[in-house]
Formats: structure tokens, sequence, C-alpha cells
């Protein structure tokens, strides 16, 4: 179980906290490259508890800065975007990507003292379609992260996009390692014999109590959930989590599978979720067997958000709120065609991790074996961060390569293989689109 004194450890994530302390060890995806234009006006990113701005430059170059001028603490959200940097509007400080000040307009010039003056500046890198910032205190960065899914270089076949949750980034977070809650929250009106014939992923639906194997891994942790399938086979599904806020969750047949998922800590009650996927990946289960989509299951889609605005928590919201009971509708779960009543995967999710408060008390929780994998997440987050404490590098910061070696999803196997063996056959079998995927060991 998770005392409520661990429980802080964990969900804490603003500065001179534990946790914050070691997230900022790792980059951080801030934004879709998408969001800045050159020239164009700065955005508020909140990150880690920290009030940011982001911008682009003429040159095309991003900066990440302390949202206040260090002349007099004016925010830099309402500064000019000029060719070079970002001009303060109170007294026309300018001060370039790097937080370096180019010029005091206010101030004779020879009294003028920029080369003394700096904006706190995080260190900021496009890859792929993300916008990347470096929060730590090394003089040298850590090498960039190189999650399978966010190496896909054509953007034709990458699926990007954001999601904004008022809750904290664990209790966000866990929703994708709990893998018996897809028979439950999003498939509980189905029965198996009425859902896609084929699929593998109705064997989850005839038995809604899977076993688990859990593992501790060189990235973070992994669970197979497994129930027996066809005759002589074993149906597996494969999924992780990787440090510092990634998983990789097991919703698709396992060879095609590239996706990542980050919940990213906005503050300790806001977290953004960052989607990265290939495009071609095959899905799960979605079709009833006449073909029909099953109800409930729909993707996040562009139609289902409100408009951006330029408030700290204003990005990447969906219509679907706590203020509208994510537009559940009641008729639907009655008649059970929709186990919720509520439409769209994330949206359900998003219902339920929000309906535990902005940081679930974990004091209150009565853990069971399903649960047998946030426990030992936990576990593991938990003796990296007294490491950390005791000044080890956490995982994966300074070995990005060792994630190469997990990729989820769900596969059938011969019932008399192993659950690591099994895993290591499909990593062979599997198709390879980034050139990055490194097949597990024996």
């Amino acid at each position: 179980m998770t005392t409520r004194a661990e429980g802080e450890l964990l969900t804490r994530v603003g500065p001179g906290t534990p946790m914050g302390k070691m997230l900022r060890e790792y980059w951080i995806p801030a934004a879709l490259s998408s969001e800045l234009t050159a020239n164009g006006p700065p955005i508020r990113l909140m990150l880690l508890g920290e009030q940011l701005i982001a911008f682009r430059d003429g040159k095309g170059r991003v900066g990440v800065l302390d949202h206040r001028c260090p002349h007099r603490c004016a925010s830099l959200f309402f500064g000019k975007n000029e060719s070079e940097g970002l001009r303060c509007a109170y007294h026309g400080w300018k001060f370039d990507v790097a937080g370096n000040c180019l010029d005091m307009p206010n101030v004779p010039k020879h009294q003028g003292f920029p080369n003394r003056i700096t904006a706190k500046a995080y260190p900021a890198v496009e890859r792929y379609g993300l916008i990347w910032t470096y929060m730590g205190e090394r003089k040298e960065m850590p090498p960039l992260p190189m999650f399978e899914a966010v190496m896909i270089e054509d953007e034709r076949e990458r699926n990007q996009f954001m999601v904004q949750r008022e809750c904290n980034y664990l209790q966000a977070l866990e929703g994708d390692i709990d893998t018996s809650h897809l028979g439950f929250l999003h498939m509980g009106g189905v029965e198996a014999e009425d859902a896609e014939p084929g699929n593998l992923g109705v064997y989850a639906l005839s038995n809604r109590a899977p076993e688990y194997h859990v593992a501790d891994t060189d990235w973070g942790t992994m669970y197979s959930a497994y129930r027996p399938g066809a005759p002589g086979e074993i149906y597996w599904r494969f999924a992780h989590f990787m440090f510092p806020f990634w998983t990789i969750p097991p919703d698709g047949h396992f060879r095609d599978h590239v996706i990542a998922r980050a919940w990213v800590p906005m503050d300790d009650n806001h977290t953004m979720f960052v989607h990265v996927a290939w495009k071609k990946n095959a899905p799960g289960l979605r079709r009833m067997k006449d073909g029909s989509p099953i109800v409930g299951m729909a993707p996040v889609l562009p139609s289902m958000y409100v408009p951006n605005d330029s408030s700290w928590f204003g990005r990447w919201r969906l219509t679907a709120s706590k203020d509208n009971d994510y537009l559940m509708n009641r008729d639907l779960q009655m008649r059970n065609v929709s186990y919720t009543g509520i439409e769209g995967v994330h949206v359900q999710d998003q219902a339920i991790t929000e309906s535990m408060g902005s940081i679930v008390d974990h004091g209150l929780e009565n853990l069971a074996i399903s649960d047998l994998m946030i426990s030992r997440t936990r576990r593991r987050m938990l003796r990296a961060l007294q490491a950390h404490g005791e000044g080890i590098v956490p995982p994966g910061v300074d070995n990005p390569e060792t994630y190469q070696g997990a990729r989820g999803g769900d596969f059938a196997s011969s019932a008399s293989l192993d659950w690591l063996r099994a895993y290591s056959d499909e990593m062979r079998a599997s198709s390879n689109p980034t050139g990055a995927l490194r097949i597990a060991a024996e």
C-alpha cells in the first residue's frame, strides 16, 4: 500500500520538491511545434509548477523563459516578438531565446549593463513536431529521449496531439498501466460474442479478470496481463511505465503498435497528456461483429476541443469536462448501450481520474492483485527518488537508448512459452518503422 507520506513524495512536483528535482533531470515535451510561429505571439506554459513563456524568433529558434522580466518582473507574455528576441512591453528590454539581454532602451547607453542581465531561460530544442525543454541544473545537458514513437521523422506518418487533464499526473498516468479497466470503463457494455470476430481483443471481454506478470526494467516497469486464448494459446497484453512519466499502453496489435504517451505535470493539480504514435498503428478492438463502431470508443478528434486561450491553463482542453459531467448520456448507460454513457476513450479516462480529486488520497485506497503494476511502479519511483537524493542519476537520463527495448500491445502465443520469451519472440517479429526498436534479451 502507498502511505500518505509516500503519496506526497510521488505527487508534488514544484521547485525544490524531491519529485520536482528528479523530473527536472529529464527533457520534457512542452508544446507542439505548431503552437509557435516565427515572430508570432508567445504562449504561456505551466511546467512543473513554474510559469514560463515560449516563443519562436524570426530565425525559427525557440525560447522558453521565466515569464517575469528580470528588470521589474512584468510578464514577458505581453512582450513584442521581434526578429532576434522578445521585447518587454514595460520598458523595452529585449531578450533572446537564451535569455541574454540585447537592449535596454530606457537606459542611457553609457549607463546600460545588458551584458550583466539575463532572463531565466531553459534550453529548448525541436524534434519531429515537438518542442522539448530541459529544466535541470546540468551544465552539459543529457541526450534527448529516444522513445521509438518520438523518432518518426516523416510528419505524414506521425499522430501527435495533447489534452489537458485537471488532476495530478500520477493518477492520470496510472490509468495507462491499469489494464483490467478496459473491460468495464471502456467496453463494459460489450459482450465477447457481439464483438468483431477474429480480433484478439475479444479475449479481454470473455475474461475480464486477467492474471499478471510484472517486472522492473531498465526503463521503469512492465507488465503482461494474460488470459487463455485459443486452445493451446495465451492471450497477452504488454504495457510499460517509462521514467519519468511515459507509458506505452497495450491497446493495439503488438507488432505494429508504435506509441508513447507522456503525462507531463503542469503543476500538482494539472497534467498535459502528450500522445505520439505511428499513423500505421494497428488499432485494438473497436468494432462490433456487424462492423459498426463500439459505442463510446471514439478517439480524440479536433471537434472535441474548446478553442485554446492565452491563460495558464488555456491549452488543449476538451469540451466534455467536469463542469458538464463529461456530456454523459444516462439513457445510453441505463440501456447498456454504453457502460458509462460518456463518448470517447480519453474522455472516459479523464472523467474517472478527475473524479478522484485533484490529488488522490492514497491512504484511502484498497489495492488488489489487479493493481500489481500500479503498486510496483510506485515502489520503483520511490526507490529512484531515494537514489536521486543520494546523488544517483535517474533511469534513462544518460542512456535514453534503453527505452528502445520497450514495445506494448497484444498478441497470442503458445501456452508453453514463458512470458518474457513470448515478449522477445514478438519483438523479433515486429515492424520497425523508425529503425529504433531494440530486440529484448531472452
